[in-house]
C-alpha cells in the first residue's frame, strides 16, 4: 500500500493525500444518509458496497435512484388527493360488504389484507375471460373501441409504435371524432418514442387528452426519483368493461425485435361487471394526480354496474407514497397461505430474502411450488441475477421451469387452484417496491381452472432446470450470478 501511495504521490504531487481522506469523509457522510432513511438491509449494503468502491459514480446513481421520493409537490398531492380518493372507496367497502361472505375460506385473509390502506373491496357479480394472443388482443382493442358509447380510458406503460398498435390509434382518433370522450395516460420514459412521435399532436388535435405520466425532467432527480414508474395496463370502456394484465400497447411482431429474445408472450383479462368501476377509479385517481391541471380528485364517483356473471374478484394497486409496502405483504401473505400448489410466472425474477425464504419454507412443508421464467431475457443482469437463486430454492424442492417460446411477460400467482393474482407485477424488487402496479384478484375455481390450463401450456413450452446438472455448471457461471445477486436489491 505504501508503494502504491508514493507511485501516486509522484504521479499527482502532495495533494494525492487528499483524495483518500475525501474518499473517507463521503463513505461516512454517505454512511449516516442510508441510516438516517431506514431502507432494507440487503438495499443499504449493495448501495454502501458501490459508493465504496466507486464513491463518484455510487454518489450520482444515488441521486438518480436511490431513494424512493416522487418529488414533494407530487407527494402533496398524492396525499391530498388520497384523502379525496378514501371516502369514495369507504363507501365502496361498505356498499359490498355482504360479498365478502362469498369468498372461500382460504382467500379471506388475503382479501382482507389487499383491501387494506384503503384498497378496493371484493365484488362479486362479474364476468371474467382470460385471453392469451397479443394480435387477437389488439383487435379485441379495436373492437372495443368502435362499440365504445361514453368513454375510453387508456392506462399503460409503453404505447410502441408500428403495427397493430397504430391501428389502435387510429380507432381511438375515430371514436373521439364521433364523440367519445377519450383520456390516455401513458409513462414518460416507457413510451418515449411515442411522445416524440406525431400521435400524441394527432390525438390531441382529434379531442383527445393526453397525459405524461412522471415525465423525467433533467435538474430535478434530487427532487424526484428518475425511474419511478407507471408500470399498469388499464383499459377502461363505459366504466363497465375493462382490460388489464401484463400486456402493453405493443404489436409483438415489431416490438423489440433486436432484443435476440423472440416475440413476447402475454395475457390479458376482459372483466364486466361492477369490478370494472375500480379500475377506473384507480384510473382517474393517476389521471389526477399525473395531470397538472386537476387540483383535487373530486369530481369521480364510479357509477354501479349491473351484474354480469358469478365471479368474485378485486382490483388490487399498489405503488410508493400510494399504498407503500401493501404489494409485499400481500404476496408474502399469498405465498405463506399456500396449502397445496402455488405457481408463478414472471419474466423478472429478483426477490429479497423474506420472499425467498417463505418460497422454501412452502416447498418444504409440501406445497408444489413451480417458479416458471423466460430462458432468455431482454436485460442479462436482471438474468444473471435470478439465476443466483436457483439454487438455494431447488435445494427445497421448489421446481424452476425455463420458457423456451420467446420472452414470457406475464406475470401471475396461482395458489391452491383457487385463487389468483393476476395483473402487471413482476416479482422483483421494482413492481415490489418502486413501480405503481396494477393487479386483479379472482376468487373463482372456474377462472383459475383458465389459468391453469395456461400455466401448462407454458410448461410444455419449458425445460426444466435440473438440480444436479445445474450444481455442474461452468464456476464463472456461479461468480456472474453472485456478482449481478450483489445488485438484485436495486434492480
Amino acid at each position: 500500500m505504501n508503494i502504491i501511495n508514493f507511485l501516486l504521490g509522484s504521479l499527482f504531487g502532495e495533494s494525492f493525500i487528499w483524495v483518500p481522506i475525501a474518499h473517507v469523509l463521503i463513505v461516512i457522510l454517505f454512511g449516516f444518509r442510508l441510516i438516517s432513511v431506514r431502507r432494507p438491509v440487503g438495499v443499504v449494503l449493495a448501495w454502501f458496497l458501490i459508493v465504496v468502491l466507486f464513491p463518484l459514480i455510487g454518489i450520482s446513481l444515488y441521486i438518480l435512484i436511490g431513494e424512493r421520493p416522487v418529488g414533494r409537490k407530487l407527494t402533496r398531492k398524492i396525499i391530498r388527493m388520497d384523502k379525496e380518493y378514501a371516502a369514495i372507496t369507504e363507501a365502496m367497502r361498505k356498499r359490498y360488504q355482504a360479498d365478502k361472505q362469498l369468498l372461500p375460506t382460504e382467500g379471506r385473509a388475503l382479501s382482507l389484507l389487499a383491501e387494506a390502506k384503503n384498497g378496493s373491496p371484493v365484488i362479486a357479480g362479474n364476468q371474467i375471460e382470460l385471453f392469451t394472443n397479443s394480435l387477437e388482443i389488439l383487435q379485441y382493442f379495436i373492437d372495443e373501441i368502435n362499440q365504445a358509447k361514453k368513454t375510453l380510458h387508456l392506462e399503460f406503460y409503453i404505447w410502441a409504435l408500428g403495427g397493430d398498435a397504430d391501428r389502435v390509434g387510429e380507432a381511438l382518433i375515430a371514436a373521439a371524432k364521433r364523440g367519445v370522450t377519450c383520456k390516455v395516460l401513458l409513462d414518460s420514459l416507457g413510451s418515449k418514442d411515442w411522445f416524440k412521435s406525431t400521435w400524441p399532436k394527432r390525438f390531441r388535435n382529434a379531442g383527445i387528452q393526453v397525459t405524461e405520466a412522471l415525465p423525467i425532467q433533467v435538474g430535478r432527480f434530487q427532487f424526484r426519483r428518475a425511474d419511478l414508474r407507471l408500470h399498469r395496463k388499464i383499459f377502461v370502456i363505459d366504466n363497465t368493461i375493462v382490460w388489464t394484465g401484463s400486456m402493453n400497447m405493443v404489436d409483438p411482431r415489431t416490438f423489440k425485435q433486436d432484443s435476440g429474445v423472440g416475440e413476447w408472450v402475454d395475457a390479458m383479462v376482459r372483466i364486466e361487471g361492477p369490478v370494472a368501476s375500480q379500475f377506473e377509479l384507480t384510473f382517474s385517481f393517476d389521471w389526477s394526480v399525473d395531470n397538472p391541471k386537476i387540483k383535487h380528485f373530486s369530481n369521480v364517483v364510479p357509477a354501479a354496474s349491473p351484474l354480469e356473471g358469478k365471479v368474485l374478484a378485486q382490483e388490487f394497486s399498489s405503488g410508493p407514497v400510494y399504498r407503500d409496502d401493501i404489494l409485499y405483504q400481500v404476496l408474502l401473505s399469498a405465498i405463506m397461505d399456500a396449502r397445496e400448489e402455488l405457481t408463478i410466472t414472471t419474466p423478472y425474477f429478483g426477490p429479497d430474502d423474506g420472499l425467498i425464504q417463505a418460497l422454501m419454507a412452502a416447498a418444504g412443508r409440501g406445497v408444489k411450488v413451480t417458479l416458471i421464467v423466460p430462458k432468455l431475457n431482454d436485460s442479462t443482469l436482471v438474468a444473471w441475477s435470478s439465476r443466483s437463486f436457483y439454487s438455494d430454492l431447488m435445494s427445497a424442492g421448489v421446481n424452476i421451469a425455463e420458457f423456451h417460446g420467446g420472452l414470457l411477460h406475464t406475470k401471475s400467482l396461482l395458489i391452491d387452484k383457487r385463487v389468483a393474482i393476476f395483473g402487471s407485477v413482476n416479482f422483483d424488487q421494482r413492481s415490489l417496491r418502486l413501480n405503481f402496479e396494477i393487479s386483479l384478484i379472482v376468487y373463482n375455481d372456474e377462472f383459475c381452472a383458465k389459468l391453469e390450463t395456461l400455466i401448462e401450456s407454458y410448461l410444455a413450452k419449458s425445460d426444466m432446470v435440473n438440480p444436479v446438472t445445474w450444481a455442474k455448471r461452468p464456476h464463472w457461471h456461479i461468480l456472474l450470478e453472485n456478482a449481478a445477486h450483489l445488485t438484485s436489491p436495486l434492480l
